[in-house]
């Protein structure tokens, strides 16, 4: 079974309080979002392999270790994902970055895709599939789905905050995905959002209803 990472580092988890209040405006969530989002990256990309480089400083040569070739791809689940693309790139900026679009009937919460854009070498990178949000958890299973399909093999799913049932879903359909997440929250309503939540992510990023 996948591992479960919840990240209680007093910023990450200061920032994610400050989003989940009803008060606060599109301008200021967009930044929250963003920065917990690299704030997360930090962490999650801890097990990185490195490798010895030979370089030359203003001093001397010497040997300092250097990431292996960066072959990084940061995925984001439409629309809320794209949120927490430009925190990570911030922390990976050589990192490639493709697309998921996968909605969520209302009346069934099955997932829906619609598109799908990832990088032509997805088989040779680490892949981030990111949402700020894991709910129901079909969604994040459902884009995982369609980058193996691809040829994607090592993939970590990183999300903001999540319900039991999401991560149970998505460590069942892919126990080989390791889940990033900074607060695991209490279970999900009648209607499928996360309770205490914060609400619609994606209409909190971009001011919609």
């Amino acid at each position: 079974m996948s591992k479960v990472y919840v990240f209680d580092h007093p910023l990450i988890q200061h920032k994610t309080g400050m989003m989940r209040k009803v008060e606060t405006n599109v301008k200021d969530f967009r930044e929250l979002v963003k920065e917990v989002a690299m704030l997360m990256t930090y962490e999650a990309t801890r097990d990185l392999p490195l490798v010895d480089v030979d370089i030359t400083t203003p001093i001397c040569g010497t040997t300092v270790k250097m990431l292996h070739g960066e072959d990084i791809a940061i995925v984001p689940v439409l629309r809320a994902g794209l949120g927490m693309v430009d925190g990570m790139l911030q922390m990976v900026p050589n990192a490639k970055v493709g697309h998921i679009g996968v909605y969520r009937d209302p009346v069934t919460h099955k997932p829906i895709d619609y598109y799908c854009k990832l990088p032509c070498d997805i088989d040779k990178r680490q892949v981030f599939v990111v949402d700020p949000m894991l709910a129901t958890g079909g969604s994040a299973a459902a884009a995982i789905d369609f980058i193996k399909e691809r040829g994607g093999k090592k993939i970590i799913y990183m999300c903001i905050i999540a319900a039991p049932e999401g991560i149970e879903v998505l460590q069942n359909a892919h126990p080989d995905v390791d889940i990033f997440i900074a607060a695991k929250d209490r279970e999900l309503n009648e209607h499928a959002y996360i309770v205490p939540g914060l609400g619609d992510a994606g209409d909190r990023l971009f001011g919609t209803k």
